[in-house]
């Protein structure tokens, strides 16, 4: 098996094909590890969670302690954020290798010279020809940089330049309204940047409207300039600062984060040779097996046209690998959770009202605003809401949207009902702790059939 990458999923598959008896090529031409461990999950969620203690300290809701505004040493930061990223490439990835005699590790860049033969250019300039029984392209995605007049050849950044900046921007021009965007955006602002947010469109615009809104209005709250509806029409760069020209007038920032999407890393594979199909966006097209247009050609993670999240890349490349020896199993997506890791949280899982009346649902739903939890009363945080939504006919949960603080960790209950098919009359009788965000959940079922502020606590 050669397997293209070195990602969350393409370790996931060689470990399990190493498992089943498999001799692994591992193809890589960059840093070992993929996106999330080196430039995206990993680093992002230390920098948000240093921005959140930061904003506490500052801005905490409670009167009898004081607030003070913590000075911000970047540079002490990035080392701590990258010994840990180190740490982990290395206890996940690196120390694998040694202990997987089964896998080799081939250091270069993979091509198709036909159906059945890679060419691999390696870093001596020499080039390897493999003809492997079974291949796994997981080359992930790469920053889309869109095509602005003038945005070429200046000196913006992607997520991962934000990341890895040793210096803390005065003001901070972000261009995207989805969850890179979001987060980094965030977590600028609350170490001390000035930022202002452009999105050409509303927030998370593939989300439930309110969640897009309702996280406007917090970031607005903590002194975010958000342009939503708002076009870039041109940028400029005069070796100091960057201007942008916006349908609502010229922006001017020491710093430009552009974080308008993700691509599938794909255009250097010569796809079209090896006859591996390929959507609209350059995405491989795989179906619940795995396999892409070709029988033996496999392909995971976010190089396909699967949900772009490293858990599904890592379900996806542990499947790929049983069903290249000899396995038949099907990855199931029809339960996918997600998070946004701003403050409050965004987190959903299931349809939304408007996903259910496309596939022609009828539905009900119930919205829970956060001053009717009591662990987000007694946090003074009830910046939120809950959303469920069912099936009319029967009451069974299709789908959950939660804004709220630590909305992660509220929505796998979610996902754990809607993949049993709960009801939300059963959701609103279960036993849940009390002084939980969680709890939420419950008291948003209740809702559809009482007034829960008419309960007394502990939900009933």
């Amino acid at each position: 098996v050669a397997i293209i990458g070195s990602g969350s999923a393409a370790f996931a598959a060689a470990l399990r094909a190493v498992e089943a008896g498999a001799a692994v090529t591992l193809i890589e031409a960059a840093t070992l590890g993929g996106t999330c461990v080196n430039v995206g999950c990993v680093p992002s969620k230390i920098f948000i969670r240093a921005a959140h203690l930061a904003h506490l300290a500052a801005r905490h809701p409670f009167t009898g302690l004081g607030r003070q505004a913590l000075a911000v040493d970047r540079r002490s930061l990035l080392a701590q954020q990258q010994a840990r990223v180190a740490e982990l490439r290395h206890a996940k990835y690196e120390s694998l290798l040694e202990t997987h005699p089964g896998i080799r590790l081939l250091r270069g860049f993979a091509r198709f010279e036909d159906a059945h033969t890679l060419i691999v250019a390696q870093p001596q300039g020499e080039m390897l020809r493999l003809t492997p029984d079974r291949i796994l392209i997981a080359t992930g995605r790469l920053p889309h940089i869109p095509p602005l007049p003038g945005l070429a050849g200046t000196p913006f950044w992607t997520s991962s330049e934000a990341l890895l900046a040793e210096e803390m921007p005065a003001h901070l021009l972000v261009l995207g309204g989805s969850a890179v965007a979001l987060e980094l955006a965030q977590a600028y602002l609350r170490l001390g940047s000035r930022v202002t947010l452009i999105a050409r469109g509303r927030l998370l615009p593939r989300e439930d409207p309110a969640l897009g809104e309702g996280l406007k209005a917090a970031l607005i709250e903590e002194g975010m300039a958000v342009l939503t509806d708002t076009p870039v029409t041109a940028v400029a760069f005069d070796g100091q600062s960057f201007l942008l020209e916006t349908a609502a007038g010229a922006l001017r920032g020491d710093r430009l984060l552009v974080a308008t999407g993700r691509k599938p890393n794909t255009a250097g594979l010569a796809l079209e040779r090896a006859g591996v199909a390929v959507d609209a966006s350059g995405a491989i097209v795989v179906d619940d097996h795995l396999r892409t247009s070709v029988p033996h050609i496999y392909a995971a993670g976010d190089c396909t046209n699967a949900p772009q999240f490293v858990y599904v890349a890592a379900a996806a490349g542990t499947h790929a690998a049983i069903n290249m020896t000899g396995g038949d199993v099907a990855l199931d997506l029809s339960v996918v959770p997600a998070v946004v890791f701003t403050d409050p949280q965004v987190a959903t899982v299931g349809l939304s009202e408007e996903e259910a009346k496309r596939l022609g649902v009828e539905t009900d739903s119930r919205t829970l605003t956060l001053d009717n939890v009591p662990r987000a009363l007694a946090n003074f945080d009830t910046r939120g809401f809950i959303k469920l939504v069912a099936e009319k006919a029967s009451g069974r949960l299709l789908g959950a949207q939660v804004l709220a603080a630590e909305g992660g960790e509220i929505i796998q209950t979610a996902a754990l009902a809607i993949k049993n098919r709960m009801t939300v009359q059963a959701l609103a009788a279960q036993l849940f702790p009390y002084l939980t965000m969680v709890e939420g959940l419950k008291l948003c079922a209740q809702t559809f059939t009482k007034d829960v502020s008419q309960l007394s606590c502990c939900a009933g």
